[in-house]
């Protein structure tokens, strides 16, 4: 009988100072896919009035407040607070990965800080989030997707880029080109057959692009992302989905009509020519006739 799987241990580190209170019961249930959340914590103010709308989540989920004063009229001394607890976890050696929710870049060196210790990083941020911070986790889910769910219709198609509600704050990075990525994966992850795996071509875009989800393009799924595209082609083989490149299609030659042939036309010249030439052979010809009478 297999040994059951160690579920593994996720720590969610919520910046409120940073993170709208909307988005607190998805970003759980995101989180959830990928580990047990032990550890919830929510950084922030709790005096002023900008985090009023905490209060109801934080009971409804059962995360633990973390009171950080500002010290300092314009400085935000929450990200400190919050590397400082981020660091003491990771020193007690109990935790698997960490969700990190904020769309701020201070926090890319304590990303990249966890992932050298071999931890695994989620990143959750607005589509402002800097590319830095983006870049530095092992994943980024955008909480503009998450929040309006994915769709595999193709009115929707253009995903948070087209349909997403942007928070105040700073202009959305656009979205990677999905053609070119998707001929890029399956390049890189082919056979000699040029067939690739269909998982094999979503963990490539996952590695290679941190905030590559089907979501921000508007599909719920992979594989119904991939086969709306006119790029490649999707086929079953061996009892799963397999894809490969489509063929450029090839324009057939077509055949210039060949004009009918047409008698030359005859000018007046000519004409009245042959009609003297006739005249001149009948009056020999009666001439010669009247002669010979």
């Amino acid at each position: 009988m297999p040994e059951p799987t160690t579920p593994i241990r996720l720590a969610v580190l919520i910046d409120a100072d940073n993170t709208s209170a909307k988005h607190a019961s998805v970003l759980l249930e995101e989180v959830a896919r990928y580990g047990v959340p032990t550890v919830k914590r929510a950084y922030g103010d709790w005096t002023t009035q900008n985090l009023v709308g905490w209060k109801d989540e934080l009971n409804r989920h059962a995360i633990t407040p973390v009171q950080q004063f500002s010290y300092t009229t314009g400085k935000n001394s929450t990200d400190s607070a919050m590397i400082i607890d981020t660091m003491d976890l990771l020193y007690t050696g109990n935790l698997d990965a960490y969700a990190i929710v904020s769309s701020d870049s201070d926090f890319t060196r304590l990303v990249t800080r966890l992932r050298e210790s071999g931890k695994t990083v989620y990143g959750l941020g607005r589509r402002r989030t800097p590319a830095a911070l983006v870049a530095a986790c092992d994943k980024f889910i955008f909480l503009e997707v998450i929040a309006r769910g994915g769709s595999s219709t193709p009115e929707d198609q253009g995903g948070a880029a087209a349909g997403a509600e942007e928070e105040p704050g700073g202009d959305a990075a656009p979205l990677p080109d999905l053609d070119t990525i998707l001929v890029a994966a399956v390049e890189a992850t082919s056979g000699d057959d040029n067939w690739s795996r269909l998982d094999a071509v979503g963990s490539y875009l996952s590695t290679r692009h941190a905030s590559f989800d089907p979501r921000n393009y508007g599909y719920s799924k992979l594989g119904a992302m991939v086969r709306a595209q006119d790029v490649v082609e999707v086929e079953e083989r061996t009892g799963q989905p397999h894809v490969r490149l489509r063929a450029p299609a090839t324009e057939t030659p077509t055949e210039t009509p060949t004009a009918p042939a047409t008698r030359p036309r005859r000018t007046r010249k000519s004409a009245a020519s042959g009609a003297g030439g006739s005249g001149g052979g009948s009056g020999r010809a009666s001439g010669k006739g009247a002669g010979g009478a």
